[in-house]
């Protein structure tokens, strides 16, 4: 319909503007706590931005993104406390940063445990939502324990679902230092980009869990591969997860770009965490640039669907 006519009708039945509000994207802000993705009345995501508080530091000591459950109700993404209270839902970050401290002395700060340092978010530099998906660039500051930020990240994800209903999800981050030089590395368990399921799944339904590879296709339930002692889980172009959540069972397919940092190693657990990490270094020219895709659905799925996401998301 041409958009002239659609106006019209909107002005004539205002009912309709309004049913277009109900069923799109909006977003619903919890001051200083969290921000929620709605479609319709339905929550999709949560961003948890709570100011770092030294006193309950464990809590807050970085921004992150929830995933809510195909309901709408409960999360399908771990916060914090249970089985590594450091895994975050959809998180980003690396155990070894090489950096300079206020004083200008090079210390070890680690992001991803939290310790030596930590993330803060500063501002939501930009936000859209409409009837077909929403999307947010956040601004995070790495910051040294004495405060001082070694580098900001402008962290930008989209919502959108696929036919179906699948939620995809594209994340992309520009890492960027005033500092001389900025290492980033760490190990494949400790460090990137990962995707962490409810603690549940480590409580209680672990021996559910299974990964789908691209070579070598669906594992047995509770089997996994790791790098190094796996060393074909390197450079891999996706990889897919199914866990169980509340009796629901859930299919994750990871998607890593060609054009991010290489080589790239992977990590899966029974438990629910799985992704990949790289070594990279900024410096104020060259910053960290990198962009992944989840796709979460209901789903089971087979390895020639995720060959398809795989080339849908690195078509040029």
């Amino acid at each position: 319909m041409k958009p002239f006519l659609l106006a019209v009708l909107f002005l004539a039945c205002p009912s309709l503007s309004l049913l277009a509000k109900h069923h799109g994207y909006s977003w619903k802000d919890e001051p200083g706590k969290h921000l929620d993705l709605m479609k319709g009345d339905k929550k999709i995501v949560r961003y948890v931005y709570e100011r770092m508080d030294p006193k309950d530091r464990e809590r807050t000591y970085k921004p992150f993104h929830h995933v809510y459950q195909a309901d709408g109700e409960g999360f399908l993404t771990k916060g914090p406390g249970g089985k590594f209270t450091h895994h975050r839902g959809i998180y980003y970050g690396f155990s070894k940063c090489s950096a300079l401290n206020a004083d200008g002395k090079k210390v070890r700060v680690d992001t991803w445990h939290c310790k030596g340092g930590y993330q803060t978010h500063e501002k939501v530099v930009q936000s859209h939502a409409d009837g077909n998906g929403a999307g947010h660039t956040v601004e995070i500051a790495w910051r040294v324990d004495d405060g001082s930020i070694f580098a900001t990240e402008q962290r930008t994800l989209s919502f959108s679902h696929k036919k179906g209903g699948s939620l995809l999800i594209d994340f992309s981050s520009v890492l960027s230092t005033k500092q001389e030089s900025v290492i980033v590395d760490g190990d494949p368990q400790h460090a990137g980009f990962q995707f962490r399921a409810s603690n549940e799944v480590a409580a209680k339904n672990a021996k559910q869990t299974y990964y789908i590879r691209p070579k070598s296709g669906k594992d047995e339930k509770g089997k996994t591969k790791n790098w190094p002692g796996n060393k074909d889980m390197t450079n891999l172009p996706w990889k897919a997860q199914s866990v169980v959540v509340e009796e629901q069972r859930y299919f994750t397919v990871y998607l890593d770009h060609p054009d991010n940092p290489k080589p790239s190693f992977y990590s899966e657990r029974d438990y629910g965490r799985f992704g990949s990490y790289f070594k990279s270094e900024a410096t104020p020219k060259k910053p960290i640039k990198i962009k992944y895709r989840l796709v979460i659905g209901i789903k089971e799925q087979d390895s020639a669907y995720c060959e398809n996401l795989s080339k849908e998301f690195t078509a040029k």
